[in-house]
């Protein structure tokens, strides 16, 4: 976790991240910025706004000021850092960019955010920027926000805004509802601290909302050659005490895992150990278990008490591909 890219982004279209409001949009779309897939660049492809590119470019600018766009996170949380990247932007990049953020409650619309009823500090001053490349930047903030607004001087595109950060679920609400809720879902503010191998597939995959689309959007290792298991560690959002286990293996029909089991612990969760891997002992909730290729599978009564846990270790043997990891259960008092 030294690389805070390791953490989730909260603006990304797939966890309902979407680019709510721009200045100016003439050659290139603001909804790019949020998109989950890499730049493109498609040579000698233009439009009737002038050359395709693949983020969000606004006109050249005749006069004082500058152009920005505001940038409602998918999940609120707190930002760690940012990564403005100006791919295939090489002689129309910014000169300079700038990142405010707000915590807005509700669903407010365009001119509540712009007309002053919304408070913007400032978590990034004016700093430049290169072309076509990655610009990153780490952010240090305790604070809680919904949306983003990014400024660039004075003109330019960018293909991309990844604002990394942990979530920060109103577990509040979530309590209130009652009944189990999902401990290690990236929504309920889990995140996935390490795996042993994810060649194929990323170990974040493991607990996005959904289903799964196909297998790249699953977590998936490497053919192991040798003696050991693969396995995956998640911080809960919440420390409580799991009840449900869903292990979806949808998708994965000649490389699914030939088992699972499923470890828990319980380790200090306030800052700055929030993001360390537990230390105790593991505690076995599920024992190694068969699994089927392309199944969605639930475990109820097969789960051996094991208490409230802040982490969870998922054991695949030896190998594969799993597309979900479900956690139901309540939280802790």
């Amino acid at each position: 976790m030294e690389d805070f890219r390791d953490l989730v982004d909260l603006a990304s279209e797939r966890l309902g991240g979407s680019a709510v409001a721009a200045n100016d949009e003439f050659f290139a779309s603001r909804d790019n910025l949020v998109r989950a897939a890499a730049p493109l660049f498609r040579e000698g492809v233009y439009t009737d706004r002038g050359k395709w590119m693949d983020g969000w470019e606004t006109r050249r600018r005749r006069d004082p000021g500058h152009d920005w766009c505001i940038v409602r996170l998918g999940l609120p949380g707190i930002i760690h850092g940012l990564v403005v990247d100006t791919s295939h932007f090489k002689g129309n990049f910014p000169q300079a960019c700038s990142v405010e953020a707000c915590e807005a409650a509700g669903h407010p619309d365009t001119e509540m955010l712009t007309g002053g009823q919304a408070r913007w500090p400032e978590i990034l001053p004016r700093t430049p920027l290169e072309g076509d490349r990655e610009n990153s930047f780490p952010i240090l903030t305790d604070r809680r926000f919904t949306h983003v607004r990014l400024n660039i001087y004075p003109d330019g595109g960018v293909a991309r805004l990844r604002v990394f950060g942990l979530v920060a679920p109103d577990w509040g609400r979530l309590a209130r509802a009652g009944g189990d809720v999902d401990l290690a879902s990236v929504e309920n503010g889990g995140l996935v601290l390490s795996a042993s191998d994810m060649y194929f597939g990323s170990r974040h995959n493991l607990i996005l909302p959904g289903r799964g689309r196909d297998m790249s959007d699953g977590w998936e290792t490497r053919r192991r050659r040798g003696p050991g298991h693969d396995w995956a560690i998640v911080r809960l959002g919440k420390a409580g005490t799991i009840r449900r286990v869903e292990v979806d293996t949808t998708h994965f029909k000649g490389n699914a895992p030939g088992s699972c089991s499923l470890d828990v612990a319980t380790a200090p969760v306030a800052a700055p150990e929030r993001l360390a891997e537990p230390t105790g002992e593991w505690r076995e909730l599920l024992p190694r278990t068969p699994l089927q290729p392309h199944t969605l599978h639930r475990f109820e009564e097969e789960l051996r008490p094991a208490g409230d846990a802040t982490h969870a270790r998922l054991n695949i043997f030896p190998d594969g591909g799993v597309s979900r990891l479900r956690l139901f259960g309540r939280i802790a008092p």
